[in-house]
């Protein structure tokens, strides 16, 4: 077996997919843990882009088919978490609006966020490193904050903190280790970018959702692709097993091998 066919039998990524059959299987996937766990519902952190966008239309229809069967309320929360002033949050409520969510909480993660850097500056200084947090140290700062008030919100709401990570992220690692990847469930992980799109356009996520650039907003100007220097193209195509461009090939694999250690379970003796 290739590495390539290694990495999408681990990542159970199908070449091609039925959008309404696989929308109803995520949907029951997520029925059915709800029930096993007790809870009353999910919670999901809505960024403005495509993947919490469609982790927000799942979560909606399956909270509204468990009220409807029965016989008592199951809520999705949808959860704003901009830092300081976020230019396209507006995205964010026009995900809630398109999915009729009823209950919706906007936390600015800024002053939390600038506190533990600040923190984390004093602790460097103490060891004679005289420096503030790197951009991509305050970065994971950021995500690992987000997920800090994700739980203590599903805690007191009894709620479970759904993820929006998927296959196309898996395979680089493009996700904060307890930060992002730290959740209770993924209803997308075994899909890859272009199919999150496929699903998309079939829940009615809104256009201007559709229409922007993948990031993950940890700072100005950030885009994944550029970040990764590999397209979503080449990503999905590798992942369905097609042939893509050898050095595009060879980032993703040298990026898969580099990270594994997100994906991994936590090592131990």
């Amino acid at each position: 077996m290739s590495l390539q066919q290694d990495i999408i039998a681990k990542l159970g990524v199908k070449p091609v997919i039925d959008v309404d059959a696989e929308i109803r299987k995520r949907v029951d996937f997520l029925k059915q843990y709800v029930l096993k766990s007790g809870v009353d519902g999910l919670l999901i952190a809505i960024s403005g882009g495509i993947d919490s966008s469609v982790a927000t239309g799942l979560c909606k229809l399956a909270t509204d088919e468990l009220t409807a069967e029965k016989g008592r309320e199951y809520k999705t929360i949808g959860v704003f978490q901009p830092y300081g002033e976020q230019v396209d949050i507006s995205d964010s409520y026009a995900t809630a609006e398109a999915f009729d969510l009823k209950y919706r909480i906007e936390t600015n993660i800024e002053e939390a966020v600038n506190e533990i850097a600040l923190e984390a500056e004093y602790g460097l200084k103490s060891i004679g490193i005289h420096q503030h947090l790197s951009r991509g140290g305050k970065g994971n700062v950021k995500a690992r904050t987000r997920m800090v008030i994700q739980y203590a919100l599903a805690f007191e709401l009894n709620l479970l903190v759904v993820g929006t990570d998927h296959a196309s992220e898996a395979i680089t690692g493009f996700f904060t280790k307890y930060g992002d990847g730290a959740v209770d469930i993924t209803p997308l992980s075994s899909l890859n970018k272009r199919q999150v799109r496929q699903l998309a356009a079939n829940l009615g996520v809104p256009q201007s959702v559709l229409d922007k650039a993948p990031t993950a907003g940890l700072w100005e100007g950030q885009t994944d692709e550029n970040e990764l220097g590999i397209t979503y193209d080449d990503n999905s195509s590798y992942l369905e097993g097609k042939d893509i461009p050898a050095e595009a090939k060879e980032k993703l694999e040298k990026q898969y091998l580099r990270t594994e250690h997100k994906r991994a379970p936590i090592p131990g003796i």
